[in-house]
């Protein structure tokens, strides 16, 4: 294979019927390890927001057993870009998301500011540390593909285009932004949790090089110290140039899927997508999404 044959199939299909085609080719064969780490960035940003923050922190889900919280958030998501929105496990994945979602109650702009996340953080990233840009394709096609979870889960008023979902979420963290004592409770326990996956020795530098990838405004939110510059730069660079490297490999023949990272611990002898997540009592532990009652895993028009 040449290495922009993946990329010349995306290309031949169509980014809006094609949606789910193109973004499980983009996820799974062209960038795995960038949307990884850009998709871990979008959640964590969220809790930067105090609402989700302290909403985060009161489920203790992300305070106590962060492991878990982190394996089944990437395994549910991971079953629907895998099976789809209509086969039985992509409808069980999202049948689950909505049954813990529907236990707490928040704001539409705070969900729709979830969505966009998970929308803009990965192409963001992948512009500027990935072995190529995203094309325009992939660009709608990802836009696409979580219109569609969002209408699954209940979100109202989604945006339409990608530059929508950006212009929500650039005004949304300017407005919302800020120092929270629960939510930076979260943070700290995310930060610990990646430094886990890792040799214990290297844990203070691994914090480093994490602070060393967050923006200005996230910095602040937590109260977190600003890197040096030198720092900074060095480890911008060294993950820029992995990029770079990336590039003259060959392409990758068989997808991965975010079942297969080394970072997920918690089900070494596998799981059942239905027995995902947890169930908290509605009122007293949620998440940091709302979800209308109705049949949410069905497919959408």
């Amino acid at each position: 294979m040449k290495r922009f044959e993946h990329l010349e199939r995306i290309r031949r299909l169509d980014p809006v019927a094609d949606a789910l085609e193109i973004y499980r080719i983009s996820v799974s064969l062209e960038f795995p390890w960038d949307y990884t780490r850009a998709l871990e960035l979008a959640l964590y940003r969220t809790y930067a927001v105090p609402s989700i923050g302290r909403l985060l922190a009161l489920t203790a889900e992300l305070t106590e057993r962060t492991q878990k919280r982190y394996d089944d958030t990437s395994l549910l998501l991971d079953t629907v870009l895998e099976h789809g929105f209509a086969a039985e496990q992509g409808r069980t994945a999202i049948r689950r998301i909505n049954q813990m979602h529907r236990s707490y109650d928040i704001s539409d702009d705070d969900m729709r500011y979830v969505l966009s996340t998970f929308v803009v953080v990965p192409r963001r990233w992948i512009d500027t540390y990935g072995w190529r840009r995203l094309s325009r394709h992939e660009i709608i096609a990802t836009t696409e593909y979580y219109r569609t979870l969002g209408r699954h889960m209940g979100i109202p008023d989604i945006p339409r285009t990608h530059e929508e979902f950006e212009a929500l979420l650039d005004s949304y963290e300017e407005a919302h932004f800020g120092w929270d004592e629960e939510a930076r409770r979260v943070s700290d326990a995310t930060l610990a949790l990646m430094a886990s996956w890792y040799p214990r020795p290297l844990a203070p530098l691994l914090r480093t090089v994490t602070l060393a990838l967050l923006d200005e405004p996230l910095l602040r939110a937590f109260h977190y110290p600003k890197p040096g510059a030198a720092a900074t730069a060095l480890v911008r660079r060294a993950v820029w140039t992995r990029g770079r490297l990336v590039r003259l490999l060959p392409p990758r023949r068989s997808p991965h899927f975010a079942r297969q990272n080394r970072e997920i611990k918690g089900y070494p002898d596998g799981y059942r997508v239905a027995d995902l997540g947890t169930r908290p009592v509605p009122g007293l532990r949620g998440c940091p999404v709302r979800h209308r009652d109705t049949s949410a895993a069905d497919p959408v028009e």
